[in-house]
């Protein structure tokens, strides 16, 4: 079977009718005239997706999409969990712990394994096709289009909030702001990855600066002796020992994203370097500010009133600042959200792009735009989906239905460590972490599992029930994949369609 694509040419477009390589691409005839002078384009006029992910870039992204909307808004499940203010320290500080160590094992992987994709990738290395695609598919269909929208209602909310002071912002201009933070989003990803780059480093900058504006003030209290909040902070009558397996849960989930270079690794400079130095730099930077903001905010409220506050940042802010400067809060809010899309979108747009080099997505995918030099079919493939689920969908229910899926599969991936270094002793690795890191961080994410087929039964299963599609649809695309000749003719030319129409090539190697 033949698998039909446009290559570029100087002229214009040519149709080649070649079998497939390995990755199913096929290069590229001829390089566009003047293509070696595009500042996007490759050094040796390649159509490719260079590496441009420096040091601070990298930390940009992981910072950036870690830290969203919910320290500024609600941080207090993990205090309502714990059932004392110590307590949810202590928990913070761990739960940054655990998640250093799940980021130190991908910094291994990513560094041992050069290939973009994070969990997709580590997981077909080290346990086959079909485990990866059931994740692939998971994401697909489900997990990454309702997170991306959820991220997105959350700048639109936020973004509008000061204009509709001090009443409600309607439903449908919350959406169609959200609509216009997707679609500014998908735009930048598409025109240009130095531009996205830099866009995400001034929003990690700015939401950096929110949380210093929070913490400096709230330690200055604290260093004049307002410590009235922290007495019996560890009293042990408050402390609810069956709660702190749902505040360590809780936990995990505001660290979650450090993960988000490992996506991008083919595109990083220096990779065996700049991974691990930037995971490093980034969880020391998130957990050191995750607890001092909390340590800022029982300065000036009480466990009570900290769990009373529809919008914590906001009580802060009117209580140190007074009403003004509280109308800033939802805009740093917007910003940080803004920051999250953008890091979220950039990282898993290549997790697509790697799938369907590896056959496992439409041969489109994989293909970069002539003189964008961005990935833009794998970038725009969830726009059309995001869309339908912010506007149709019930997205928090299948938020609800999906999210212990992530956990399994990281610890999978993780447990994938551990079993490439029995099976493959020999593979180089630039960063090696202990055994125990990579063995308890696997433990965490597996208790997590079960925790929420113990917690949640019902939602769980419908979860596990949705992602188990994958398995048919496995077998139905990629296994049996004799399709009649007139399927097979009506595919190749949409795929020829969608390059001429998006001006894309297969990547040249």
């Amino acid at each position: 079977m033949t698998r039909k694509s446009v290559s570029a040419s100087g002229n214009g477009v040519t149709v080649s009718d070649q079998s497939p390589s390995q990755n199913g691409a096929h290069p590229p005839e001829d390089i566009p005239n003047g293509k070696a002078q595009d500042p996007n384009a490759d050094p040796n006029g390649k159509v490719v997706l260079r590496k441009k992910v420096t040091l601070l870039q990298g930390i940009s992204i992981i910072i950036g999409t870690i830290i969203g909307a919910g320290i500024f808004i609600s941080p207090k499940g993990i205090l309502k969990s714990s059932g004392s203010v110590g307590m949810s320290l202590v928990v913070w500080v761990a739960c940054g712990i655990l998640s250093l160590f799940g980021a130190l094992s991908y910094a291994e992987l990513g560094t041992c394994i050069t290939k973009s994709g994070g969990h997709y990738t580590y997981i077909m290395e080290a346990f086959g096709p079909f485990m990866a695609f059931v994740r692939l598919w998971a994401d697909l269909i489900a997990i990454r289009p309702a997170g991306l929208a959820v991220i997105s209602l959350a700048f639109g909310q936020y973004i509008l909030e000061p204009i509709f002071m001090p009443c409600g912002v309607p439903p449908v201009a919350i959406k169609l702001a959200t609509s216009i933070g997707i679609t500014s989003v998908m735009y930048l990803n598409s025109m240009s990855v130095s531009w996205t780059n830099r866009i995400q480093i001034i929003l990690t900058f700015s939401k950096l600066l929110a949380i210093v504006v929070i913490i400096v003030p709230g330690l200055y209290q604290l260093f004049k002796g307002e410590t009235q909040n922290f007495e019996n902070a560890f009293e042990v009558s408050s402390v609810d020992l069956a709660g702190l397996p749902l505040a360590f849960y809780s936990g995990m989930y505001a660290y979650a994203g450090w993960f988000y270079l490992n996506f991008v690794t083919e595109e990083v400079d220096n990779p065996e370097k700049t991974v691990p130095l930037a995971i490093c730099i980034s969880m020391a930077i998130v957990t050191t500010c995750y607890t001092l903001t909390n340590v800022a905010y029982y300065t000036v409220m009480s466990a009570e009133e900290l769990l009373a506050s529809p919008a914590v940042a906001v009580t802060f802010a009117e209580k140190m600042f007074g009403s003004y400067f509280s109308v800033a809060v939802p805009v740093f809010v917007a910003l940080s959200c803004l920051g999250s899309m953008n890091g979220c979108l950039f990282a898993f747009s290549r997790m697509f792009f790697v799938a369907s080099r590896e056959g496992h997505l439409p041969e489109v995918l994989s293909m970069i735009h002539v003189r964008r030099h961005t990935p833009l079919a794998a970038v725009i493939i969830l726009y059309p989906m995001t869309l339908f689920q912010l506007f149709v969908g019930d997205i928090y229910s299948l938020l609800n239905f999906m999210s212990f899926l992530r956990w399994l599969f990281i610890g999978v991936a993780v447990l994938g460590l551990i079993y490439l270094r029995h099976t493959q002793p020999d593979l180089p690795r630039p960063f090696k972490v202990p055994l125990f890191i990579p063995a308890i961080f696997s433990f965490t994410c597996f208790f997590m599992v079960f925790l929420s087929l113990y917690s949640d039964p019902v939602n769980t299963g419908i979860g596990f029930a949705i992602s188990l599609t994958g398995v048919p649809a496995y077998y139905l695309f990629i296994v049996f994949d004799r399709r009649p000749r007139w399927l097979q003719k009506a595919l190749d030319s949409l795929n020829r369609c969608l390059q001429i129409v998006l001006e894309v090539v297969p990547a040249e190697r």
